[in-house]
């Protein structure tokens, strides 16, 4: 019988949930042991493959590209919990959305701050969304792990208990289903 497949994907947030998820420490081996990790901002896989049991989707989606990774994860994905509270809420990355329009605040700070050569870096900075959102807000989640990050022992038991097909994840105290 073959492994599931798991992915971690990190969008717009700090990676302090991948952070957290390494603070596993020895009980990685066991996971590795448990599951095929086919993406992860840990390991060098380029595109996020078909046929995925389970994914961990970490920060909001803050431009273009963060909405299109998640919804290739979602099309890819049997299972997708946001992790982390900038996936579940926005969190620190949706702070940008009282100032408005994206294109005045990368204008305000590319341009009319003092610079030598002020220009926008449009090959850097992927177009912006025009609010960051919650990752929710863009494609459906089977749950939740809230907590900025969550702990690794969070992390764990939420493993646990997807990987062991427990459905239970709405009873837990710590673990909100989507």
């Amino acid at each position: 019988m073959s492994k599931p497949r798991f992915a971690s994907v990190w969008l717009g947030g700090c990676s302090g949930c991948h952070m957290s998820f390494l603070d596993m420490d020895e009980w990685l081996f066991e996971l590795a042991e448990m599951v095929d990790v086919v993406y992860s901002p840990i390991v060098d896989i380029k595109e996020f493959p078909d046929g995925v049991d389970l994914t961990l989707v970490e920060g909001a989606l803050a431009n273009e590209e963060n909405l299109a990774m998640a919804r290739d994860v979602r099309a890819k994905s049997r299972v997708v919990a946001s992790f982390g509270d900038c996936a579940v809420s926005g969190n620190v990355t949706a702070m940008r959305n009282p100032l408005g329009d994206p294109e005045r605040i990368l204008e305000a700070v590319y341009l009319h701050a003092p610079d030598k050569d002020p220009v926008i870096p449009r090959k850097v900075v992927p177009p912006l969304l025009p609010k960051v959102l919650p990752v929710h807000r863009a494609i459906d989640v089977d749950f939740y792990m809230p907590g900025c990050p969550p702990s690794s022992d969070e992390i764990r038991r939420a493993l646990e208990a997807a990987l062991s097909g427990d459905r239970s994840l709405r009873e837990a105290d710590d673990i909100r289903p989507g």
